[in-house]
């Protein structure tokens, strides 16, 4: 099925113009579309790579001794950032509303996981709860703004989409687990085999240009949690955030933080599936 492009947003008119654009046939389109894809991601990731630049920008140029401590500086640019792009319409308000749940999700996680030390801010801030600065929340909001904006763009579709109250539930007790494990049996190896046999026959289906492509959804997950985990390794390099292992100086996030992502990742696409609803592919 050919899904027009939305008009709700400024970006429609740039994709309509894209999309309409006639490259020569055989490999020139197909570079075309290669383009386009990564043209669409970029879009895709317009608020977390700002956030990702601020925490580079800041760490490399922010004075030691400004009067304004560099993570609440953090905190009214995310802030800033979100309100430019819902009022120059880059961002729908249902997007919003997906990533104001982030922020709380996300800083309700922070509160525990600091309090826990699993990681730590090493900065002092006013605008923060506890050890948590605020601008920590707007890095989680960047995943489920990503989500949901790669949704619109791409015309998400799906094929073998289990019932939304299985993959509700398994959310819920992927969350739960984030807090339990601290002090019961980390049941994450029974979540990822929870979480294989509900997808393993699930396709996601999208649109970069006039042809529909597909991946496992299992796959798609993966890749995006990948991806995550390099902006982590940017992130901690900036001094945004510390694990116990960098205490003694920046090293590169461990790989096995890549399972905990997977887990998110699945937990953010849940609850932009409860705004965006999985259709089926016609």
């Amino acid at each position: 099925m050919n899904t027009p492009a939305p008009t709700h947003t400024r970006f429609a008119r740039i994709r309509a113009r894209l999309e309409a654009f006639e490259p020569r046939p055989g490999w020139h389109s197909w570079i075309y579309e290669f383009l386009l894809f990564g043209f669409k991601q970029g879009w895709a990731c317009l608020f977390g790579g700002l956030m990702l630049a601020l925490l580079l920008g800041t760490h490399f140029f922010y004075p030691q001794h400004a009067a304004l401590a560099r993570y609440d500086f953090l905190t009214l640019m995310a802030l800033l950032i979100q309100l430019a792009m819902l009022g120059f319409r880059l961002e729908t308000w249902e997007e919003a509303k997906v990533i104001l749940a982030f922020h709380v999700v996300g800083t309700v996680m922070e509160l525990f996981k600091t309090s826990a030390g699993s990681w730590l801010y090493p900065e002092p801030s006013l605008l923060r709860i506890g050890g948590v600065p605020l601008f920590s929340g707007f890095m989680y909001a960047a995943v489920g703004s990503y989500i949901a904006r790669v949704w619109r763009i791409f015309d998400f579709r799906y094929s073998g989409y289990p019932r939304p109250v299985l993959a509700g539930l398994l959310a819920l007790a992927i969350y739960v687990n984030f807090f339990a494990h601290h002090w019961l049996v980390d049941i994450r190896l029974a979540l990822f085999a929870a979480m294989g046999l509900l997808f393993w026959r699930t396709r996601i289906w999208f649109r970069v240009w006039r042809q529909d492509r597909w991946m496992p959804l299992l796959l798609g997950w993966f890749l995006v949690a990948l991806f995550i985990w390099f902006a982590e390794n940017l992130g901690t390099y900036a001094n945004a955030w510390r694990y116990p292992s960098q205490n003694h100086g920046w090293a590169m996030v461990s790989p096995a933080k890549l399972g905990a992502w997977y887990l998110l990742m699945y937990i953010s696409f849940v609850l932009v599936a409860w705004v965006h609803r999985p259709e089926e592919r016609g």
